[in-house]
């Protein structure tokens, strides 16, 4: 056996996975261990060049016991939910040989074998952009490249669930829909994909970041509040979910923009109606967020038909979905108008992504910015107070492909020699 104590060699694999958002949400688990959840849910996948978390793991026979450092902060692996994910994937791994660095790890020594798990999100963390799913995705998605595990995706869903149940959808491209399943053993309850990146690419998102803080209650203890104190949970997983499962699947397949807009900021009204009605009641969004929906609503009612969708996941940051580049650009206006940045602020970290939507909205330095005249929808004499820094930045970008593997060893985050982070 290659995996003797005290052999030098480090094995490691990075990866690359994006974040997804939700436009039909899942809130609410029948099982808490196993995270199968009361209903399924659809979501959209961000193009991971804006959104993504990078992850490296490593393993070595000099490795004394499992390890994790994320962003920069060594955390404890002892959590069930890591420890799952771990045991499913060690239970799945097959036979490995590099020939080139003579290294052969059978079968049966990934179960003594210790691991070094380090990742970053480009993204804030547990502020509600959904950094959990992608941060369970691609750790189980690069542990089971580097343990040869030969699972095909869908399988790999139903693992990652079982860390971060939005995880699951993270493992695809695209649109993709998370089927809650029947099984108790949560065999059935995986992501599968409805339509890859390029099948609807007309499609431009902006997140407005309002605050990258920690969000005050966690998904998982507001979703077990929820479940054990609202009446609205159950009529919406029973009745209303299911048809806008269906609705929402003929929106995307044939890119019906005013069906797709309807769904999304219906589903995401509901979900929040759904936390205020939990006892006591949750609140992800602040009076920014409730702003950016009014501005929205004014634009899709002052038009006669939807140019952009908003969906909040759980805190106050809103993701908005242009039908396409050109509405985009106003949208862009529209946002910098009514959330200008601080006199001080530097327009390039301002609004970050795809900065040709900057470009497309006539936008170069702040002082174009200021020079905005207030959009066509606000009356003449309606107040157009603006509201200065109430946001911290915007994100362009995309729906995005899923998960790779990064080739180029320089990119690990890992140093090849220790097993350490670099």
């Amino acid at each position: 056996m290659a995996a003797e104590r005290g052999e030098k060699w480090v094995l490691s694999v990075t990866a690359q996975t994006p974040t997804n958002i939700a436009v039909i949400k899942y809130w609410g688990k029948r099982d808490e261990e196993l995270i199968l959840p009361i209903n399924d849910s659809i979501s959209v996948t961000l193009d991971p060049g804006h959104l993504c978390t990078t992850t490296s793991v490593a393993v070595s026979p000099a490795f004394t016991h499992d390890r994790i450092w994320l962003n920069g902060k060594e955390v404890s692996l002892s959590g069930g939910r890591f420890q799952n994910c771990l045991r499913e994937l060690r239970s799945r791994a097959t036979d490995f040989e590099d020939e080139k660095k003579g290294i052969k790890i059978n079968k049966k020594d990934w179960e003594k074998l210790r691991v070094h798990i380090v990742s970053y999100n480009n993204f804030p963390t547990a502020a509600g952009l959904a950094s959990s799913a992608a941060g369970l995705a691609c750790l189980v998605f690069s542990l089971a490249k580097l343990m040869n595990v030969k699972e095909d995706h869908s399988k790999l869903s139903a693992i990652a669930r079982q860390g971060s149940g939005s995880a699951c959808r993270s493992l695809y491209g695209g649109f993709v829909k998370w089927i809650m399943g029947k099984e108790d053993n949560g065999s059935d309850s995986i992501a599968v994909q409805l339509a890859d990146e390029k099948h609807w690419d007309d499609l431009v998102i902006i997140i407005a970041v309002v605050s990258s803080k920690q969000k005050e209650t966690s998904s998982t203890s507001g979703m077990r509040d929820t479940v054990e104190t609202s009446a609205l949970i159950k009529h919406r997983a029973k009745e209303v979910v299911p048809k806008r499962i269906k609705e929402m699947e003929e929106a995307i397949a044939k890119r019906d923009f005013p069906s797709f807009a309807r769904l999304a900021c219906a589903d995401s009204n509901q979900f929040h109606a759904v936390c205020l009605d939990t006892l006591p009641p949750i609140f992800y969004m602040n009076d920014t967020s409730h702003r950016i929906i009014g501005c929205v609503e004014k634009w899709n009612r002052h038009e006669g038909s939807p140019q952009v969708a908003y969906t909040f996941d759980a805190g106050p940051n809103a993701v908005l979905i242009s039908k396409n580049r050109k509405t985009a650009a106003l949208l862009l206006q529209r946002l910098l108008f009514h959330f200008p940045p601080q006199s001080d602020a530097d327009l390039n970290s301002y609004v970050i992504g795809d900065k040709t939507i900057l470009k497309d909205a006539g936008i170069e330095d702040l002082k174009d910015i200021e020079a905005l005249a207030p959009p066509p929808e606000i009356k003449e004499n309606a107040s157009t107070q603006r509201c200065r820094g109430d946001v911290s930045y915007f994100i362009c970008t995309r729906p995005g492909r899923g998960p790779v593997v990064l080739a180029d060893e320089s990119q690990s985050l890992i140093n090849p020699e220790t097993g350490l982070p670099k």
